[in-house]
């Protein structure tokens, strides 16, 4: 196999990316790791210094959490937090950054994403979050969850603290207001977070290569 940093074939090549990889992943989720998430996040915010392309990040957190460990047991919550790790995966695409920030809450890195297409994102991913039925014994068990967002549009708006900071603060935002909701807020001082149909449309056009399971 080939090393991707020399260009030498190396009996430990396989060996060495495989280990790369447990470095920054998430051994439960397969996600990326909170330590390979900051290091990501500045890289981006970078680009976006540089070509003044947005760059989105969406916070999201399982709704009553400690009530499913509590009363289905730590098993069936692993199974939840794996689950809603695929959705997040199959709502997001390839060049996004997903990862396992902590306990049951989730960050996506949305590279050159503003806010409104970041928005319809998160939108999709929790209702997909909601609409999913977890099978366990004995029954059928669906979650909701919380998602807040940032956006970081131009050099010096925001450091990597500042943008996870204000995504945060929309996070629980959406938990003080009632839970299984997205929030953000826009360039303009209206809160309704609102889109036009036409613009919905839109912008779901250019994540319309995603499948469906």
């Amino acid at each position: 196999m080939e090393c991707p940093k020399c260009g030498l074939h190396s009996p430990w090549a396989k060996e060495l990316l495989h280990l790369r990889q447990q470095v920054i992943t998430d051994p439960l989720t397969g996600l990326f790791n909170v330590r390979h998430f900051r290091t990501s996040l500045e890289l981006e915010l970078e680009r976006t210094t540089r070509t003044q392309i947005p760059t989105s990040l969406m916070m999201v957190d399982l709704d009553h959490f400690k009530n499913i460990n509590d009363t289905y047991g730590h098993e069936m919550g692993n199974l939840v937090l794996k689950t809603v790790a695929r959705l997040i995966g199959q709502a997001t695409r390839q060049l996004d950054i997903q990862c396992r920030y902590g306990g049951e809450e989730f960050a996506v890195i949305l590279p050159t994403t503003g806010i409104l297409l970041a928005s319809q994102v998160a939108e999709r991913l929790r209702t997909m979050i909601e609409e999913q039925v977890i099978e366990i014994p004995g029954e059928s068990l669906r979650v909701t969850a919380s998602i807040g967002l940032s956006e970081c549009s131009q050099a010096g708006q925001h450091t990597t603290n500042s943008l996870i900071e204000e995504a945060d603060k929309n996070l629980y935002l959406a938990k003080s207001e009632g839970r299984n909701q997205v929030r953000y807020k826009t360039a303009s001082l209206e809160e309704d977070n609102a889109v036009s149909h036409e613009e919905k449309d839109a912008l779901l056009g250019l994540f319309g290569d995603f499948e469906e399971d």
